[in-house]
């Protein structure tokens, strides 16, 4: 049976409402990784912010200088060469020349493969 809605301002909120409520719950914001650490480790938001920005300063750092990152039990970031292509102007269908450049690839560990991921218990 098809969903059907009423053009009422309450039904068009609640819709707004409810899809903004699936977006959150399916992704996560930095801001929820600093709310999490802050609660974990019982530390300010302001410090728990403090420690995301290093981690991820690092990161960018080390992918920046092409290092390998490796993280146990989540997985690996690599900096692997992507060739020169041809692509088209989605507006106009011209060609357009891709140069080569470098791209940032992740292979997922096997804690957190899709297929083993349990629900979680303790946010």
């Amino acid at each position: 049976m098809p969903l059907t809605f009423h053009a009422s301002a309450s039904n068009l909120y609640y819709l707004i409402f409810y899809y903004l409520e699936l977006i959150r719950r399916f992704s996560v914001i930095k801001q929820d990784i600093v709310n999490r650490v802050a609660a974990r480790m019982d530390i300010t938001k302001v410090k728990a912010e403090t420690v995301v920005e290093s981690v991820f300063n690092s990161l960018k750092s080390a992918l920046r200088h092409k290092e390998r990152i490796e993280l146990r039990g989540f997985g690996v970031f690599v900096v692997k060469p992507r060739k020169s292509g041809v692509g088209r102007n989605p507006r106009t269908g011209e060609e357009v020349a891709i140069p080569p450049g470098n791209t940032i690839r992740f292979k997922p560990g096997k804690e957190i493969r899709a297929d083993k991921i349990a629900p979680e218990t303790v946010d």
